[in-house]
């Protein structure tokens, strides 16, 4: 045998004699993707700033400055405040998987990502999953900081629980829609843009910052079916532990119809992205 030959024959021998990589599952796909979107906070951690930073300000501004003037108290108001502010802070953050699936597409990541022979929603889920740890960062620190302002939650340690998870669920399902966005527009800014539009009147015209009885009749039917209120309602039952079955099944509800709609939208947009 020739030496070509010879080193063709050592060469076959090496790649047969190892067992072939087990395929990656989409358990595993998902994973990998929601570590690579935690690397990006070792790399860059400024993008913690809006679940650390951002918590923080609202809750000490909105409880001493209008505090006393609304609830004549700012510990009374502390304890209306601190849910709807905790609701109002992670569900404002959610926008950021869309942006951040926005600047995959402008950099041609997401090209690459496509051409893998991987479970194709991993790279969304992946995503998806690892801001579900950013809402839990920014309601633990919202939660502790109102424990040390007076905050107590007559619902107890199991209560605040509970209202995290609600709120963790609630905040995936809307991040389908921004997902869904991101595929859409073009840019960064337009999707900020977009979401700051239709978030912004949501949590604002909501039961965040004061009671819906207080309003005139008009506005008060809205906020009323606001999805913003429901989850605040939820969220502040639980943590008072004065929470409905209810208040629970909408806000349950709204997340599984929202997830119906855009999670297998954004799947569609994501497979005929052009």
């Amino acid at each position: 045998m020739t030496g070509d030959g010879q080193n063709e024959e050592k060469l076959r021998i090496a790649l047969t004699s190892r067992a072939r990589p087990e395929k990656p599952n989409g358990i595993t796909n998902t994973f990998t993707f929601a570590w690579r979107a935690l690397l990006k906070l070792k790399y860059v951690p400024e993008q913690l700033l809006d679940v650390t930073v951002f918590p923080i300000m609202f809750l000490l501004m909105f409880t001493y400055l209008f505090g006393g003037a609304i609830a004549g108290s700012t510990g009374d108001y502390l304890q209306f405040l601190l849910p709807g502010i905790l609701a109002m802070t992670v569900v404002t953050i959610t926008m950021y998987t869309g942006m951040e699936l926005n600047n995959d597409i402008t950099k041609g990541i997401f090209d690459r990502f496509r051409s893998l022979p991987i479970w194709r929603p991993s790279v969304l889920v992946g995503a998806l999953l690892m801001d579900a740890v950013r809402y839990t960062i920014a309601s633990t620190i919202m939660i502790v900081l109102g424990l040390i302002m007076g905050f107590r939650p007559e619902g107890g340690a199991v209560g605040v629980i509970l209202a995290v998870v609600l709120l963790v669920i609630f905040s995936f399902s809307l991040s389908w829609i921004w997902t869904t966005l991101g595929l859409i527009l073009r840019t960064e800014k337009s999707l900020m843009g977009v979401s700051m539009m239709v978030l912004f009147p949501l949590t604002f015209v909501s039961n965040v910052f004061v009671d819906p009885s207080t309003l005139p009749r008009w506005l008060e039917a809205f906020v009323d079916i606001n999805p913003i209120s429901l989850l605040v309602t939820a969220v502040r039952g639980l943590m008072h532990g004065t929470v409905t079955f209810e208040q629970v099944g909408w806000v349950l509800l709204a997340s599984f119809v929202i997830t119906a709609i855009f999670a297998p939208l954004t799947m569609y947009l994501y497979r005929n992205k052009k």
